[in-house]
């Protein structure tokens, strides 16, 4: 029997409400991946159109829970992370990847900041220079058009996008020291929208798309993310990974619009594990 493959997973948690934690554990559980876990905050809910939800910064417990795993020789095939809410974090997260990247393991950053042409209230103006440092240790990132243009200090443009202004994006995205770089968002037309995949040591460039489904869904990039993780890690490769993405992540979205749930409350991915695991290859 193979080796089970393990991943630490250092996001916040929200205790209701799907996105971070609670939709990357599952979801890589289920890809047949241990999720160990470092939250970097609790949350009553997530922030996304809910008011008066209690927040708990877990910052001081980052570094002594890494000193624990480290002398317990634990090992993992890949670390991934999501929103980091300070520059503090992203010095943690940085010294974690120092300490435990080795020759197999798979860095993922989705470095969570920004939307719709907007960085978070929350962050600085100078927050995604430090996130860009962050990403030049990772092998792949996933960011957003959004967080793309911020780390490269460059103007937001409104979609729809053409094939160049994407492919020169990815491009530009690697040289900040990626090997793999998958930029969410992607869409040419009203029609279709989805992710574009570059991997800069075979120049191939690719791209995932799905029917759009109308509106905005909170925890999406989450669930995509882990995702695409999940296939990773099951030796597929990128863009094949990020088509099942794509497809598990527009999937539940039409569950959840049809469904009628309240779109404060997240997406309805659970349903659709079993299609997501078979489109893994996993029995």
């Amino acid at each position: 029997m193979l080796k089970q493959k393990r991943v630490a997973a250092i996001h916040d948690i929200s205790c209701f409400g799907k996105c971070s934690l609670t939709v990357a554990l599952p979801i890589i559980s289920a890809a047949g991946v241990e999720c160990s876990v470092i939250p970097t905050a609790v949350l009553s809910t997530h922030t996304g159109g809910f008011t008066g939800f209690t927040y708990r910064d877990l910052t001081t417990d980052v570094q002594p829970i890494a000193d624990h795993w480290k002398t317990l020789g634990i090992e993992f095939d890949s670390i991934y992370t999501g929103y980091l809410g300070s520059f503090e974090q992203l010095e943690l997260v940085s010294t974690f990847f120092d300490d435990f990247k080795n020759d197999h393991s798979l860095i993922l950053v989705d470095p969570v900041m920004a939307d719709n042409g907007v960085l978070y209230q929350s962050f600085p103006k100078t927050f995604p220079a430090g996130m860009k440092k962050l990403c030049s240790k990772a092998d792949v990132i996933v960011p957003n058009i959004t967080e793309a243009v911020l780390m490269l200090n460059e103007e937001y443009k409104e979609g729809p996008y053409t094939k160049e202004y994407i492919e020169n994006l990815l491009k530009k995205l690697a040289k900040i020291g990626p090997k793999q770089v998958v930029l969410t968002g992607v869409y040419f037309d009203d029609t279709a929208l989805g992710a574009a995949t570059y991997d800069s040591e075979t120049g191939v460039i690719s791209y995932a798309l799905s029917a759009r489904v109308e509106g905005y869904y909170h925890g999406t990039g989450d669930i995509f993310g882990s995702a695409l993780l999940s296939g990773l890690l099951n030796n597929i490769p990128l863009a094949k990974a990020a088509q099942i993405a794509v497809d598990f992540t527009v999937k539940s979205i039409a569950w959840t619009k049809e469904a009628g749930t309240d779109l404060r409350f997240g997406v309805n991915f659970e349903t659709n594990i079993p299609s997501f695991t078979q489109a893994l290859g996993l029995k």
